[in-house]
């Protein structure tokens, strides 16, 4: 006999509700639309629209997933970010609006014709969205990097399905150029590596502790592991007066610009805050 469309809607939004899951309203609608590939848009124009028993039953499966944590996106897939459409999955972290600072800012630069920016390294690239995005909406031909083979693999899925052209490795930061050292040079290296610190990782929300990928959040006992490690070797890979943009957690500017100084090796840091008025880039010019 199966629901009608704004019934079932109403009972997907109660069961997220009650699950505790805070866009429940959004996520019914959104679970509904991926299962019957229905735009957003047209959902109300079906409101009263009959859904036949097996409808439902498919429905209710994905409530399930939904209200015992595993997110959204990777329920559906995918991810919108820098008005791209991203493949994500378990092995990449779904990127956040608050990392199209990062890309934001490493476009103003390139698009800087003083900076004559024209090679870029994306580390820790995942699902590979900030090298693709820079690759779409810049002329700078851009290689990205990842240690996990399943986030390589995931981000040219999405160069391909996005028609970007980026070259994708795959290593431990910055072991993949390490027998082209001194011959290979990047303007500007972007980067969106692991930033918390472990401890913190259990006390995060169950989307993120329990299905995004651990390999990707964890920056070590104080959350700097990764900032130590590249900036310590991006300047062996950097022309003179390139650039390093990391982004970074809203507390850690003072000491990522301590670690920065440490090195004496780039020409101090500028801070880039986001929309909520967070420090989330630092910006490091090299000497």
């Amino acid at each position: 006999m199966g629901l009608l469309i704004k019934d079932i809607l109403k009972i997907g939004e109660t069961r997220l509700e009650r699950a505790g899951i805070s866009d429940f309203k959004t996520d019914a609608a959104e679970l509904f639309c991926y299962l019957h590939n229905l735009e957003r848009s047209k959902l109300f124009m079906n409101w009263s629209s009959n859904v036949d028993d097996n409808g439902c039953e498919q429905y209710f499966t994905l409530l399930d997933r939904r209200c015992s944590g595993v997110p959204l996106q990777y329920i559906t897939g995918h991810q919108e970010f820098m008005g791209f459409d991203f493949e994500v999955n378990e092995n990449v972290l779904i990127p956040r609006q608050d990392t199209e600072i990062l890309v934001t800012e490493a476009l103003n630069i390139i698009k800087d014709k003083g900076r004559k920016i024209k090679k870029v390294l994306d580390l820790c690239t995942g699902s590979g969205a900030v090298g693709i995005s820079i690759a779409k909406l810049s002329a700078a031909d851009v290689t990205a990097s990842d240690v996990s083979e399943e986030a390589v693999s995931t981000a040219k899925r999405n160069a391909s399905k996005n028609g970007a052209k980026v070259v994708f490795v795959c290593g431990d930061l910055f072991a993949p150029f390490r027998k082209k050292l001194g011959k290979i040079r990047f303007d500007m290296i972007v980067s969106n590596p692991p930033y918390i610190p472990t401890s913190v990782i259990e006390g995060l929300q169950t989307e993120v502790r329990d299905h995004e990928p651990r390999l990707a959040l964890d920056g070590g006992d104080d959350g700097l592991e990764f900032y130590r490690r590249i900036l310590r070797a991006a300047p062996d890979f950097l022309r003179k007066e390139g650039v390093l943009l990391l982004e970074i957690g809203y507390d850690q500017a003072a000491a990522v610009a301590s670690l920065a100084e440490d090195e004496k090796r780039y020409g101090g840091i500028r801070i880039v805050r986001d929309f909520a008025g967070l420090d989330r880039v630092a910006v490091l010019p090299l000497l």
